[in-house]
């Protein structure tokens, strides 16, 4: 049974960094691409990061390229989200992910609040 736990959320001031860590268990890690959605209170869920297991490619979309980092430790089965020059646009809740889609969306944790001050 594949799990997924998020941590490393919580309240931030704009201009502020979080580092995000997901442990992941039941699957071959290694072999498991990883991504990163969020959803905000009202809006639909956001893809904001995803790393491939093969060769590492990494993918962001626009509102997040250049801020947040997707890195993984496969030794760890962790993989980690970096978040900097946050803004209150990126509160939401953050949902750790893998699957064989891509990015991959087929699986995902609970989810860690992020809430971004002003």
């Amino acid at each position: 049974q594949v799990q997924l736990v998020e941590s490393g959320g919580g309240v931030v001031q704009a201009g502020g960094s979080l580092r995000l860590s997901c442990a992941a268990s039941g699957l071959t890690f290694s072999f498991a691409n990883m991504g990163w959605f969020r959803q905000a209170p009202g809006k639909e869920r956001e893809f904001v990061a995803a790393i491939r297991w093969s060769d590492g490619t990494t993918y962001y979309p626009d509102s997040v390229k250049g801020r947040f980092t997707i890195s993984r430790n496969n030794a760890k089965t962790t993989v980690y989200l970096q978040m900097n020059s946050l803004t209150p646009e990126d509160t939401a809740v953050y949902y750790c992910t893998t699957g064989g889609s891509w990015p991959p969306a087929d699986l995902w944790g609970q989810g860690t609040q992020v809430t971004v001050s002003s």
